[in-house]
């Protein structure tokens, strides 16, 4: 546990992508099988500990910390991993050494995973009793899942294929067909076995991705256009009778979404955009009628799907690229060639859950500007461009697909509550929640944003939020309602969710507007007019 401790620290602490590459990387050549296995599947949020829950966390520590000074500190570091490592009283009968061996990655999770959700507290507790504070906040990372330490999955991959020399898109591609602590996967990587097969496994491969368009002016004759739908990526895999359903964090969303894998039977690999049914206006000419993204989300999340849900919001998939086809995999193909398998494909699936994403015909770019230009469909988030030539690669490469959404919507609201952000941002107040005024002079929150300003600007919001409080609710401020913030958002959406009948989706901050007053920023019933 010292070993991954000291991983930890150094990737908090370190901020170059190359150091923290080599940092992974060093680590996995270093440490034996399984332990690093485990650690990875921590790293990339593969790791699931189902009988430790934060709720256990906070009842063992109150049972040796003043609760009120436990979360007192707790609002005050940000991250309860770290407030526990450092809170934790030593026992007097606690061991002068650390004994590691013990409290190996391999050992600390078998056990884990091998104890329900009454036994497994008492014996988190037993563990933290014999390490420090660095192996107390390794030990809770590890346990909840919650590093939060600035590396993505994809960073993780990417160490371990720069470290033995592999390919990260052979690691992606088998990925979620080993599971942890990925035994075949290491023995490939160092020369021992053969490189793990997904012959036979419904597994997911890396999409690809587009680079936004900022000011670029491309040739029709070279790109291909089609509209960006607004719902969410998902890729379909059928093999040997088994279907799956995966989302773009590789995710398998199989049983939210059941319509759709047990109507997917053709034996193939497609790439397309999750909706739910709808009369959408405009729907004809753009080719389906597919609701907002705000009844889609009456479905994200869900485990189990109950029947009013599946009447209610029936979801089919608007298809728009085909990565294999029977056994032939169709990624070195062009653009054009798929599309022209893809378009034999589709009529072998069920047309009432799949269709066709339509192509936008324009003779020119300037044709395709006015087109996008009067496309506020609450289905359409903007267009996509696709190099004709181009192979389905994963990630995102140069010159390829680009995205192209329609222009954001703007609305001044009023700063209501701030809370500390994770990570590197858990010393800021950087999660704000902000408010218009209804008819009757009420202030009614309308959405929240944590992104969209600059570090500078940061700053200056945490020490708005502080020197401006009027109240605290636990990790939640109050402040006073004086300043007034831009914030860009890309569409917004009645709902009964939500006390002002309002949600946004994407929003941002986009500026810090001190010249306005408070009483004059925008109204409830003025974005009710801009909803969907």
């Amino acid at each position: 546990m010292r070993d991954f401790s000291q991983l930890l620290d150094g990737l908090v602490y370190t901020r170059s992508r190359n150091a923290k590459l080599k940092l992974i990387g060093d680590y996995l050549k270093r440490t034996p099988d399984p332990d690093r296995g485990y650690a990875l599947a921590a790293l990339t949020g593969e790791l699931n500990l189902a009988a430790v829950k934060p709720a256990a966390i906070r009842a063992i520590v109150e049972e040796r910390v003043d609760p009120a000074l436990f979360y007192m500190s707790w609002d005050y570091v940000g991250d309860m991993a770290e407030t526990v490592s450092l809170l934790w009283p030593k026992r007097l009968d606690q061991p002068a050494e650390i004994d590691d061996g013990a409290l190996r990655i391999a050992k600390v999770v078998e056990l884990l995973q091998g104890l329900g959700r009454s036994e497994a507290p008492a014996a988190l507790a037993r563990m933290l009793d014999h390490l420090d504070a660095s192996g107390r906040y390794a030990l809770l990372k590890l346990a909840t899942g919650e590093l939060r330490i600035g590396v993505s999955a994809r960073l993780a991959k990417t160490a371990l294929a720069e470290a033995f020399g592999v390919d990260v898109d052979a690691v992606e591609e088998v990925w979620h067909g080993i599971g942890p602590p990925y035994l075949p996967l290491f023995d490939w990587a160092e020369g021992r076995g053969e490189r793990p097969t997904s012959d036979d496994v419904p597994v997911f491969r890396p999409f690809m991705l587009a680079h936004p368009l900022d000011e670029a002016r491309l040739s029709m004759d070279d790109y291909a256009a089609e509209w960006k739908w607004d719902g969410i990526r998902v890729q379909i895999v059928h093999v040997a009778g088994q279907t799956r359903v995966y989302s773009r964090a590789g995710d398998d969303i199989s049983r939210s979404f059941p319509e759709i894998a047990e109507s997917f039977a053709a034996d193939g690999v497609v790439d397309g955009e999750l909706l739910v049914k709808g009369e959408a206006q405009g729907a004809d000419a753009h080719g389906g009628a597919a609701a907002s993204f705000n009844a889609l989300q009456q479905r994200l999340g869900r485990k189990l799907v109950s029947p009013k849900m599946l009447r209610e919001y029936p979801a089919f998939v608007r298809l728009y690229d085909i990565l294999i086809d029977g056994k032939e995999d169709l990624r070195a193909l062009t653009w054009t060639e798929r599309r022209a398998r893809l378009e034999a494909f589709v009529p072998r699936l069920d047309p009432h859950r799949f269709d066709l994403s339509a192509l936008i015909e324009a003779e020119s770019f300037e044709a395709l500007e006015e087109i996008r230009a009067g496309a506020r469909d609450a289905s359409i988030e903007g267009v996509m461009l696709k190099r004709r030539d181009s192979p389905y690669v994963p990630g995102r490469r140069t010159g390829l697909w680009y995205k192209w959404k329609r222009d954001p919507l703007v609305a001044d609201c009023v700063l209501m509550y701030a809370q500390r952000g994770s990570g590197k941002r858990s010393s800021y107040y950087s999660d704000f929640t902000f408010g218009c005024w209804t008819e009757e002079g009420e202030l009614l929150p309308v959405g929240k944003a944590y992104f969209g300003f600059t570090d500078e600007e940061l700053a200056w919001l945490d020490r708005f939020v502080r020197n401006n409080t009027v109240q605290r609710f636990g990790p939640v401020r109050e402040v006073a309602r004086t300043l007034v913030l831009e914030v860009a958002f890309d569409s917004i959406h009645l709902s009964k969710r939500h006390k002002s009948g309002l949600a946004m989706r994407f929003p941002r901050i986009s500026r810090i507007r001190t010249d306005k007053p408070a009483a004059e920023a925008d109204t409830v019933e003025g974005l009710k007019r801009l909803a969907t």
